[in-house]
């Protein structure tokens, strides 16, 4: 099985479909899944069941798939996924790309903030180990693109090379954080 994962927005959705057919596989979208099941929704979001989620993708037998969504590495299994494809971006990138899908605020700075430090590459690494996951920079590169790339790179066998992505460093001063995880004041602020 191969996995498509990453904070939302970084492309999955648009990858793993191109991929899957680039495989002769079947693309298997968990956050379809999760939401199938009519989860209770708090504030606006989703509760998922991980274990139901675990059992309904399991039932729908992935091994020949490419399984994607945010929540890989919280329902799949060590072993499970042998290639686990982290998409990033830019977290100025993915910022706009987030406002643009009309996230709110606080989620787009919530989704920026784990794609500059890492989070579900972290989670993966944690989860699946070094030599399973593969990272992918979708940063001004087309879907099509990227999956072409993962193909490659999967049915080649290719081992992860390099260090791991570090956005921090290009945010390396407070302004720079500052401007790039504030929300856009709905209110002209008082003097």
């Amino acid at each position: 099985m191969l996995a498509v994962t990453g904070t939302p927005g970084v492309g999955k959705k648009s990858v793993a479909p191109i991929l899957a057919k680039v495989l002769k596989a079947h693309a298997l979208d968990l956050n379809g899944l999760a939401i199938s099941d009519a989860p209770t929704k708090e504030k606006g979001e989703y509760l998922v069941d991980v274990k139901k989620l675990r059992a309904k993708l399991l039932k729908a037998d992935p091994s020949e798939s490419v399984v994607f969504g945010h929540m890989v590495p919280e329902v799949l299994r060590r072993g499970e996924a042998g290639f686990v494809a982290v998409l990033r971006c830019e977290p100025g990138e993915l910022k706009d790309r987030l406002r643009a899908r009309g996230y709110p605020p606080t989620k787009v700075v919530e989704n920026v903030e784990a794609e500059l430090i890492g989070v579900v590459l972290d989670a993966c690494l944690r989860r699946f180990g070094p030599t399973a996951v593969h990272e992918y920079d979708t940063t001004g590169a087309t879907p099509r693109a990227i999956a072409g790339r993962i193909a490659s790179d999967y049915r080649s066998g290719t081992i992860r090379k390099g260090p791991w992505t570090d956005w921090t460093l290009d945010y390396d001063s407070s302004t720079k954080l500052t401007s790039l995880l504030s929300s856009p004041r709905t209110e002209p602020a008082s003097t």
